[in-house]
C-alpha cells in the first residue's frame, strides 16, 4: 500500500510527467528520422522479381539477396511488391510507399505532441485544467483515426500508386487495429473525465 502511495504522490507524479515529454520529444523525433527513411528508399518490403522472392528489401539497393542491411524502417503492415517488365523498382511504388508510410507516422507525431503538452503542464503543476482536456481528446481522436481511417487510406494510395505505375505493391494493414483502438477510446474518456471535474471545480468556486 505505501508503495502504491509513493506511486501517486505529486513529486513522483511531476517527475515522470517530465520524463515522458522528454520520451515524446524523442519520439517525434524518431518518427521523423524514420519518415525521411523511407523517401529515400530505406523502407523494407517483399519484393517480387523475374529472379525470385525477396525478404527485406529496400528500394535503394541494387543487391536484394544481401540481408545484412543497417539504417531501414519499416510499418507493421505486409508489403508487397512487383518489380516492371525491366525487372525494376518503379519510381512511383517508391513514392506510393513512402506515402503510406508518411500518413502512419505524421499524425502519431502530432498526437504525441498534444501528449507532450499534457506531461508539460503536469509538470508545472496545472492538472485539470480545459487545455488538458483538449490535449488529451485530440490525442485520443488522432490515435482513433490512426486506427480506424488510416489503414483505408493507405489501401487508397495502393490503389492509386498501381494505376499509374508500371509494376505492382499490395498492402495488407489494419491488422493491429484493437491494439490502438482501445487505448484512444480511454484517452477520450480522460479527456471527458478531466473536463468535467474542471466544470465542478468552477462551480463549487461559484457557489463559494
Amino acid at each position: 500500500m505505501r508503495f502504491i502511495q509513493k506511486l501517486v504522490n505529486e513529486r513522483f507524479a511531476k517527475s515522470t510527467a517530465r520524463l515522458m515529454e522528454f520520451v515524446c520529444y524523442l519520439g517525434i523525433g524518431l518518427l521523423a528520422l524514420c519518415t525521411v527513411f523511407s523517401f529515400i528508399g530505406r523502407q523494407t518490403f517483399i519484393l517480387h522479381t523475374h529472379a525470385g522472392r525477396y525478404e527485406r528489401a529496400i528500394y535503394a539497393e541494387e543487391d536484394h539477396s544481401s540481408h545484412s542491411r543497417g539504417m531501414t524502417v519499416h510499418i507493421s503492415d505486409e508489403i508487397h511488391v512487383w518489380t516492371n517488365d525491366d525487372d525494376q523498382v518503379d519510381g512511383t511504388i517508391q513514392l506510393g510507399l513512402s506515402l503510406m508510410y508518411a500518413v502512419h507516422t505524421v499524425p502519431i507525431m502530432l498526437a504525441l505532441w498534444f501528449l507532450s503538452r499534457v506531461c508539460s503542464n503536469i509538470h508545472g503543476g496545472q492538472i485539470f485544467t480545459e487545455q488538458n482536456a483538449f490535449y488529451l481528446l485530440y490525442y485520443g481522436l488522432i490515435q482513433f483515426s490512426v486506427a480506424v481511417f488510416v489503414p483505408f487510406l493507405k489501401l487508397l494510395i495502393c490503389w492509386l500508386t498501381n494505376l499509374i505505375s508500371d509494376g505492382g505493391v499490395s498492402i495488407a494493414t489494419g491488422q493491429h487495429m484493437l491494439d490502438t483502438v482501445v487505448p484512444s477510446i480511454a484517452f477520450i474518456v480522460a479527456a471527458y473525465i478531466i473536463r468535467y471535474g474542471v466544470h465542478l471545480q468552477d462551480e463549487v468556486d461559484h457557489t463559494l
